[in-house]
């Protein structure tokens, strides 16, 4: 690769701006939302464990939720730089794909939220490094990978059809017997009946990549997969498509247990297209500089509607349609509280106390806070967005029955 160290600095410069809007976005603009609640006060997982360790160090407030998050965005992009150091001809190619990498709608997206997808992107980057710098496999990072999600399972797999094609022996039985493992101590749901998932499969892989790309992606792995260039990425993330696609037809799979794997193998994408791109004289490019065109377009919207949606509520008849519905309101709704000096509430919905409790408004007496119109005096709070009424609910005062005073 002809090395160029402007392109250096250019990476860690949009690395640290769009580290900046992320916790800015993170900060102001997202509540959290009940099952990013149920990691914090219920759940028992490596979820609960990291947000739970943030919040103890940071208290409890909406940075501190999603700050691991970011930071293992952040590590996974460095991770990538590193993976690509002598995978592109030109240094402006391994720029463009990595900054195509940070404003995936699947990677961005996961780096805001509380899910376990931008870990396995982490973890799996940090495996392909190691393996890509000592060009042997890490029985740490295998074990570890056991006791942090069940969607390694996809990457013991993977490691297993590598191993064959490598012919080593050692590595098809060992990622056999970890395979075996994480389906013991993890299960495997294969029930319910043919539905039409796979239609819905494919428009989810549609979004975390953009259209235009998920459809090239398509193309690059089958490409890679008949001139047999088929590396250890190629592999993890052509076993987590082809099983998420078998698996939809019988079922709706969780797509953060497959699309980590398959997000990965972007680098492999982009060189074919540079390759692909530059063979041609410049008459016979139009089609390429359309798909470009395109591409660009569509990530483009992707960042401004990740971090500005807001305003689609303003053209959205029904706004629990909007894509970030759940992660709105509750926040404005525990300020609204707030203001008004209560810090405790009953209620009917026992996700809306969820979410309130990471705010500081506990379960009490006093009041009783609702969604839901009864036939009692109550007070109506409205929370708005741009003059936009999209939130309502109901405060009750508890009349006190038996009070004795004295």
């Amino acid at each position: 690769m002809i090395i160029n160290n402007k392109y250096k600095y250019y990476f860690y410069t949009s690395l640290l701006l769009l580290s900046f809007i992320l916790l800015f976005k993170a900060s102001y603009s997202l509540s959290i939302s009940y099952k990013e609640a149920l990691n914090v006060f219920v759940n028992n997982s490596v979820l609960s464990l990291i947000t739970n360790s943030s919040i103890y160090i940071f208290w409890q407030n909406d940075i501190a939720l999603r700050l691991p998050f970011i930071l293992f965005y952040v590590f996974s992009v460095i991770l990538m730089y590193k993976i690509t150091e002598n995978y592109f001809r030109y240094e402006k190619d391994r720029y463009i794909s990595i900054i195509i990498f940070m404003i995936l709608p699947g990677v961005l997206s996961a780096s805001l939220l509380v899910n376990s997808a931008i870990v396995i992107i982490f973890f799996t980057l940090l495996y392909i490094y190691y393996y890509q710098k000592y060009n042997q496999h890490s029985y740490f990072l295998l074990l570890l990978f056991l006791f942090i999600d069940n969607s390694f399972a996809i990457l013991y797999i993977a490691i297993f059809f590598h191993s064959l094609k490598t012919k080593d022996t050692k590595f098809i039985y060992f990622s056999i017997i970890l395979f075996t493992i994480s389906m013991y101590i993890y299960g495997l749901s294969t029930g319910g009946k043919p539905r039409g998932f796979l239609v819905d499969t494919f428009g989810i892989y549609a979004t975390v990549f953009s259209p235009f790309l998920f459809l090239y992606f398509l193309y690059t792995i089958y490409r890679a997969g008949i001139k047999d260039d088929r590396t250890l990425t190629w592999y993890i993330s052509t076993t987590a498509l082809i099983l998420s696609l078998v698996l939809s037809f019988r079922q709706r799979i969780y797509i953060e247990d497959f699309a980590p794997f398959v997000v990965i193998s972007l680098p492999v994408m982009l060189r074919t297209f540079f390759h692909a791109y530059r063979v041609r004289l410049r008459e016979f490019r139009t089609n390429y500089n359309i798909l470009v065109f395109l591409i660009i377009f569509m990530l483009s919207m992707n960042v401004i509607l990740t971090f500005i949606n807001k305003p689609l509520y303003l053209i959205l008849p029904n706004p629990s349609k909007h894509f970030v519905y759940q992660y709105h309101f509750i926040k404005e709704l525990a300020d609204e509280l707030s203001k008004r000096d209560i810090k405790s509430i009953t209620t009917d919905n026992e996700e809306l106390a969820l979410r309130l409790k990471f705010y500081n408004i506990d379960k009490g007496d006093d009041y009783f806070l609702t969604l839901k119109k009864y036939d009692y005096p109550s007070e109506r709070i409205s929370i708005k967005y741009y003059g936009k009424e999209l939130f309502v609910a109901y405060l009750i005062k508890i009349k006190w029955k038996n009070h004795i005073f004295y």
